[in-house]
């Protein structure tokens, strides 16, 4: 426990997902040091103000506290230092520095985990592949990573729950919060089957809209592999895929039941730019196992390398928008900023069009928008998420056009 309450004063201190954290971590070998040093008055790392303010006014005691009340009401705290810590999210970009969960977090330690994903309104085909498929991966012994979103989401994790075995849902949200509502009768039983819930937002932390694609990134991360199972032209679940692949996993993807009907169009651009057609379980069996049937990761997703700290060449779902399309050869030849996916913050908007004339450093960025640096960068980590911007060397930041 000593461990982690440095951890948590960190998260309290830069506030939970943001990546200033590691940035200070590499100044130090522990937390604890880290906490030493900024508690200082001749720190050996740079603050702005409100991060110095922070550093200063926040207590010890307060991570004692929480973690105190965590333990009372069942809730587990694990930190990037401690070994029950997910192996597999140890080198992506942003690591979550502390994770929360109810439930089994050793059925993570495992190398045979499976990413599930597709839309919260599924047609037939789609929940009955969904639940064959997981259910026989699960029998032979993957551990299935799921959202636990209506739909695709809950019927993957189900899946393995009914027949005993573990599943793993990241929340957007605290895990002590009721979401989604009609899913929470359904968490006894994932827990029973030795399955966990897992976050890296506080208990209590409500389902904000910003926290799911921070939960993404976690989510691809976690499995081996992933698979889609439905997706719209828009869908969320076509982010998640980038983001494996960007961090090295194999995406599969579930043929369509109608090449037709936009509720497919994702699948079909997920298997037009190399996606693994997926017919049975055995087809993901196969590329996590490293028979040499499957393709590259890195070739799954048009312009992603592959590379799994690096998700600054992700693109978003709507990647067509930044990519090679002709409405991007438009936005060039004008001058403009590139449409910008609809769930983007008025903050978020904001930057991205600063970000239109070229790339500007954060401090410049903070100075122009009159942002709290800390904010800034908080919402700087969830444009690079979204594929909207990306860093380059010296915390200078760009429009991904």
């Amino acid at each position: 426990m000593d461990e982690k309450k440095y951890w948590l004063w960190l998260n309290m201190v830069f506030g939970t997902g943001n990546h200033r954290i590691w940035e200070v971590m590499s100044f130090f070998r522990t937390a604890e040091r880290a906490y030493a040093s900024l508690t200082s008055e001749d720190s050996a790392v740079s603050l702005n103000e409100n991060e110095y303010k922070n550093a200063h006014s926040v207590p010890l005691r307060n991570a004692e506290s929480f973690l105190a009340g965590c333990a009372k009401r069942g809730i587990g705290v694990v930190s990037f230092a401690d070994p029950e810590y997910p192996q597999q999210l140890r080198h992506i970009y942003n690591p979550p520095s502390v994770l929360y969960y109810r439930g089994n977090i050793a059925c993570l330690q495992t190398e045979l985990a499976v990413t599930a994903v597709g839309t919260r309104k599924p047609s037939a085909y789609s929940l009955k592949a969904a639940k064959e498929i997981c259910s026989e991966l699960s029998a032979r012994g993957a551990v299935i990573i799921s959202g636990f979103a209506v739909g695709i989401d809950l019927a993957c994790s189900m899946a393995a729950a009914d027949i005993g075995r573990p599943t793993v849902c990241v929340m957007g949200c605290g895990v002590d919060v009721d979401y989604p509502r009609q899913n929470f009768a359904y968490r006894d039983t994932i827990i029973a089957a030795g399955g966990v819930f897992i976050s890296e937002f506080p208990p209590g932390t409500p389902p904000n809209s910003p926290n799911f694609p921070k939960r993404n990134r976690i989510l691809a991360a976690l499995g081996q592999a992933a698979v889609v199972f439905q997706a719209g032209a828009k869908s969320g679940s076509i982010i998640t895929a980038n983001l494996a692949a960007g961090q090295g996993r194999e995406v599969l993807c579930l043929p369509p039941a109608d090449i037709f009907s936009g509720e497919y169009a994702g699948n079909i651009k997920l298997l037009r730019d190399g996606a693994i057609p997926m017919y049975d379980a055995s087809d993901v069996m196969e590329c996590i196992v490293g028979s040499g049937g499957g393709l590259s990761a890195a070739r799954v997703i048009r312009g992603t390398e592959g590379h799994s700290a690096d998700l600054n060449k992700i693109s978003s779902a709507e990647d067509e928008k930044y990519g090679d399309s002709p409405a991007h050869e438009e936005h060039e030849e004008n001058g403009t900023v590139p449409e910008l996916p609809g769930d983007l913050s008025e903050q978020q908007e904001r930057i991205a069009r600063e970000l239109r004339s070229g790339a500007l450093h954060a401090d410049e960025l903070a100075q122009r928008l009159d942002m709290d640096p800390s904010e800034l960068m908080t919402e700087l980590t969830e444009l690079e998420i979204f594929g909207v911007i990306r860093s380059l060397p010296g915390k200078m930041y760009e429009l991904i056009r």
